[in-house]
């Protein structure tokens, strides 16, 4: 099967939920991205229609995600895109996903700070003890 993998710019919609099994934790949360286009007649930029899909992201992605991301972060996000339809109260619906493969921000809207994630936090999820300060 060929997986449709789609780069996706636009911020952050709702908290990251985070969640542990016994398969290894897996974070969601929701994503808008909205097209912009320059209005000739107007002389500005008018935002077009807002799209929005539901990001996962597993293991030690989801882990970092939720560490790293809150509601209103504009953010880049890699990954293979999945188009679901499903009938609900006899209505057809259409939803589409985005399963992430790289999640980050956005720079050209703002700074960031790299920290590499301890291995403990990275296998475990629990945030590691903070160092002793040196004196």
């Amino acid at each position: 099967m060929n997986d449709t993998l789609v780069t996706v710019v636009g911020n952050v919609a709702t908290g990251v939920e985070f969640r542990e099994s016994e398969r290894g934790g897996s974070a969601r949360f929701r994503f808008a991205a909205t097209a912009r286009r320059w209005d000739r007649e107007r002389g500005a930029w008018t935002d077009g229609p807002t799209s929005f899909y539901t990001v996962w992201a597993r293991r030690t992605l989801g882990v970092n995600l939720a560490a790293s991301v809150a509601v209103g972060e504009p953010l880049v996000v890699h990954g293979r895109l999945r188009v679901r339809e499903e009938e609900r109260e006899g209505r057809w619906r259409v939803s589409a996903e985005i399963d992430a493969v790289a999640v980050g921000h956005d720079l050209s809207r703002g700074t960031s700070a790299f920290r590499r994630a301890a291995r403990e936090h990275a296998l475990t999820g629990r945030q590691p003890e903070a160092p002793t300060p040196v004196s």
